[in-house]
């Protein structure tokens, strides 16, 4: 029994001659603890795909069940409380509070679920020690970098424990070694059974995916399984250009979490010092 299936689904925007079709008869299921990647140009319809998935749109026409129920019949109240305890999000943009502690803002959905405040820190305290960042949990997000900030997003997507992982290009904003370090989570949390379903638009990460499915035009092109460590076929045949995978990369690709970057201070090479001039002594008897 498939986890999420959604039978010839289509979204509308606008009316009129100003309606736009983001989604065309979609139809995808997807088994509990796939790591799914989902690829194609701006404007496809991806993220429109992903908040329908994840219960923050509802489609205009077709049918979406989760765990085998018909969600979009769901009122508001019953289709957030299966959001909250089922789903969680890891944006691009973070969403994080900029006023609010980096563990305020990983124990904010626990909040909403009527948590106790005690109660909710420490389980957010446990999930930032999870990701490896405990030892920032009282920063506020500006003192972070954008790598440790898209780690403190998925410590608060997980504090709820939820089955089903949606990020929408969670490394769109991160310099390579960010994104490798949040992929090194999302594969961690993938191993432990969670289904993860993201969007991308770098092929190299399809190396984390077990099956990449391909959209254009609001339209499922291709679906494809893969193998774990390697880029999609097509992602690297037709749609990108890829560099062959060399040493170096599988060096970097060693999971970052174990590793501590040096501050530029530390690794800087030491300032050259002229010798001192020695005065040679003169010696010999003075007339």
């Amino acid at each position: 029994m498939p986890l999420i299936k959604l039978e010839e689904v289509s979204k509308l925007y606008g009316f009129g001659d100003a309606t736009t079709l983001a989604l065309d008869e979609v139809s995808i299921s997807i088994d509990k603890g796939e790591f799914v990647a989902v690829m194609g140009p701006s404007g496809c319809g991806k993220s429109t795909l992903l908040n329908i998935m994840g219960l923050l749109d509802r489609p205009t026409h077709g049918t979406y069940k989760l765990q085998n129920r018909v969600v979009e019949r769901l009122g508001h109240n019953r289709a957030a409380k299966l959001r909250r305890d089922t789903i969680g999000f890891i944006f691009q943009s973070y969403n994080m509070l900029p006023r609010q502690t980096v563990l305020d803002n990983v124990a904010l959905p626990l909040v909403y679920k009527g948590v106790g405040p005690t109660k909710r820190l420490k389980l957010a305290s446990s999930m930032l020690e999870r990701v490896g960042m405990q030892n920032r949990e009282y920063f506020y997000p500006t003192q972070l970098s954008g790598g440790q900030i898209q780690c403190a997003a998925i410590a608060r997507a997980l504090v709820n424990e939820p089955s089903i992982i949606i990020a929408d290009e969670p490394t769109g904003n991160l310099d390579s070694a960010g994104s490798r370090l949040v992929m090194e989570l999302l594969s961690e949390i993938h191993l432990m059974g969670n289904t993860i379903i993201f969007v991308t638009h770098n092929p190299d990460l399809t190396r984390y995916a077990t099956r990449v499915v391909y959209m254009r035009d609001g339209r499922i092109i291709q679906d494809e399984s893969t193998s774990l460590g390697e880029v999609a076929k097509t992602a690297k045949r037709h749609l990108y250009k890829v560099r062959a995978k060399s040493v170096e990369d599988d060096l970097a690709g060693v999971s970052l979490l174990m590793k501590t970057i040096p501050d530029k201070n530390e690794v800087e090479a030491p300032r050259k010092t002229k010798p001192r001039s020695r005065r040679s002594k003169k010696t010999g008897d003075r007339s």
